[in-house]
């Protein structure tokens, strides 16, 4: 283990439990003790339909587009919605439900992200569709990021939080494989959408019941302007990466960008003067937390900018049909979440920023054995890389939760994992921006491009490993 910043997390000095009602002349009574294996499954569940939600119109796209007269040129947006309003709502989701109640944050993202992906599919335009999308990345954000608080909370021992967090990772990559497969089994766009939409409403109806409300309220006002200069900013950031596909050098891109970093310089010097900051600044100088977020970051870049990509190029160049497509994709992803599952057997073994930097390697591995592969015109030449690859997501998906909440206090649980998921979903729209560019401008085709969006993506694991090794603890 490394880098556990905070103090014991048991409800006498870290958390506070919600009273469930108030007796005249009586002190409040006690909410019950939260339920570890209840609180596990249903935080765990609500987590892969999240992430269906987010990876299902990577094989769905054309029929998508199709039905929405959706031109080429907006159909960025149709991918890129759902990580907008995850970038842009992770950390305030985190800090928020930190301060006022993890369950009540995750029940009402989890009823936010069935009403809006019911929503999404009734849309008729490509408009409504992309608001739908955001809507769900914000809904989204909000289950994700109390997720872990809630565990954290149900797991006080380091042991427990250690097989809790894995199973949680597992059912990120869960998640990720069965998003694409349910799309592929179901011939209907919209009736998937129906489906998650109505999968999210029932969790959200569990969790009115099987949840125990924990907070750790820090007084003072609640952080408003942080939370509006650092949404605002990855806001025009995230934009500004899905325009830039067209042409990084328009005005609007620029724009943008400018207006990204003037942002975010904002938001650093309302959280310097704040009382309650959304994020104290001050664990940017740990090391736990720094490999946290740029591991975060390299995945979003790495592997979810490729895998991202990869569906499109194997239907178009090789043929596939959306269902062998999703098969291929359960390759990597399946064996990713039973890697993740049993990755806490590293634990005392294995220091999880060295679990960190092994993931990456294993992730440029896997994708350099793939080089080649869309020229020769062979799926089979795909498979290794896919296992290998596999084998370093469900690595990475054990380690980052658990980093994350190792590297703040406990009772800043779910700021921790919404500061790593943010950094996760800018990442991952950058790295889709980048493989698209980096493939579509090569002379030499489209096997060609690919070879070099493999290669990009294998350098930046690299680089990846190498930093989340490499960090020193800062004064």
């Amino acid at each position: 283990m490394t880098d556990m910043t905070g103090t014991d997390s048991s409800p006498a000095t870290a958390e506070t439990t919600a009273p469930t009602s108030v007796r005249p002349e009586a002190a409040p009574l006690q909410a019950p003790p939260p339920r570890p294996g209840a609180t596990l499954a249903l935080t765990s569940a609500a987590t892969a339909v999240a992430l269906m939600t987010y990876t299902a119109p990577i094989v769905t796209l054309p029929d998508t587009a199709a039905a929405l007269h959706t031109p080429l040129s907006a159909q960025a947006w149709l991918l890129n919605g759902t990580p907008l309003g995850l970038a842009a709502l992770l950390l305030v989701a985190g800090s928020l439900a930190d301060d006022y109640g993890r369950r009540r944050i995750f029940v009402s993202g989890t009823l936010a992200l069935g009403v809006t992906t019911a929503l999404g599919a009734l849309a008729t335009t490509t408009w409504l569709f992309t608001l739908a999308r955001i809507a769900q990345g914000a809904a989204s954000a909000a289950l994700l990021a109390s997720s872990l608080g809630l565990i954290v909370h149900a797991f006080p021992t380091p042991g427990g939080r250690l097989r809790a967090t894995g199973v949680w990772g597992a059912f990120v990559t869960g998640g990720i494989a069965v998003g694409p497969l349910l799309a592929a089994a179901i011939p209907d766009w919209r009736a998937v959408y129906g489906v998650l939409g109505a999968a999210a409403l029932i969790a959200a109806a569990l969790g009115t019941r099987a949840l125990t409300e924990s907070r750790s309220p820090r007084g003072g006002r609640p952080d408003f302007a942080g939370a509006v200069t650092f949404g605002l900013a990855l806001v025009s950031l995230v934009a500004a990466l899905t325009l830039g596909r067209d042409g990084w050098l328009r005005p609007p891109v620029w724009l943008l960008l400018t207006a990204a970093v003037a942002l975010l310089a904002a938001f650093a010097l309302v959280e310097r003067r704040t009382t309650t900051p959304m994020i104290d600044l001050s664990l940017l100088r740990r090391r736990g937390f720094l490999a946290s977020s740029l591991g975060g970051l390299f995945t979003g870049l790495s592997v979810i900018g490729l895998f991202s990509f990869l569906p499109a190029v194997l239907q178009r160049s090789l043929g596939m049909s959306v269902m062998d497509t999703a098969w291929l994709t359960l390759l990597w992803a399946g064996l990713a979440f039973v890697v993740a599952l049993q990755a806490r057997r590293l634990a005392g073994r294995v220091p999880t920023r060295v679990q960190l930097a092994i993931a990456f390697v294993l992730h440029a591995g896997g994708v350099l054995t793939m080089l080649g592969a869309v020229g020769a015109g062979s799926t089979a030449r795909f498979v290794p890389g896919m296992v290998v690859a596999g084998v370093g997501s469900g690595l990475l998906n054990a380690a980052l939760p658990l980093l994350a909440v190792e590297s703040v206090p406990p009772a800043r649980a779910a700021m921790g994992s919404g500061a790593q998921q943010t950094f996760r979903y800018v990442g991952s729209c950058a790295g889709v921006a980048l493989t698209i560019a980096v493939a579509t401008s090569s002379s030499g085709g489209v096997a060609r491009g690919t070879d070099i969006a493999m290669v990009v993506s294998a350098v930046l694991a690299l680089v990846a490993a190498v930093a989340v090794v490499g960090l020193r603890e800062r004064a």
